[in-house]
């Protein structure tokens, strides 16, 4: 490719189309980030090397939109490869490391379960999927599209993370009986 070239020639062209995506969609890629990782400063990484791969090698002319899917495209394939390599370091560390009894976390279950503990407690396609249905409203095909992978997996993915979801979010039983015992 000639220097000065990319999208029609025009590099000016490229750097407004990154400025403007910056600066009208740039929170909403943020939150998008912050519900695939769960983690504002992660969200922030990832949204910046999207941008960096997709604009570091200018394509073909793009409107905001077309640009902008494309960016999340990237943050959700980084997010995958990165849920990766941290999965393979923490199967390897026990044998890096000698590990401690662990201690009794019985307490903590009684603490309330908020959303984003909820979703971290997925796995990265489970959530993946959750984001992308409820968060993007696509469809199934869309999902699976994007995943590349088949509808019958996404509808497993997302009706496993919707059990483990409301089972983690339902709010306390409040038992009558205990209740008399009680007063």
């Amino acid at each position: 490719m000639i220097p000065g070239e990319g999208i029609g020639g025009n590099v000016a062209e490229w750097s407004r189309l990154l400025s403007e995506l910056a600066q009208e969609r740039g929170a909403e890629l943020n939150r998008y980030g912050f519900l695939l990782c769960g983690d504002r400063a992660e969200a922030a990484d990832l949204v910046q090397e999207a941008l960096v791969r997709v604009f570091s090698r200018p394509r073909r002319a793009w409107e905001l939109g077309e640009a902008e899917a494309y960016v999340r495209r990237t943050m959700l394939n980084r997010y995958l490869d990165l849920h990766r390599r941290r999965t393979r370091w923490i199967r390897a560390l026990p044998r890096l490391v000698s590990s401690e009894p662990a201690a009794d976390h019985s307490t903590d279950v009684l603490h309330r379960v908020d959303l984003m503990d909820a979703l971290r407690g997925l796995s990265p396609r489970q959530r993946a999927c959750v984001v992308l249905r409820y968060y993007e409203d696509m469809s199934t095909a869309g999902i699976a599209a994007r995943l590349g992978c088949g509808e019958g997996t996404v509808k497993r993915h997302l009706s496993d993370a919707l059990a483990r979801l409301g089972a983690q979010l339902r709010p306390p039983q409040h038992h009558v009986a205990e209740e008399r015992l009680e007063t």
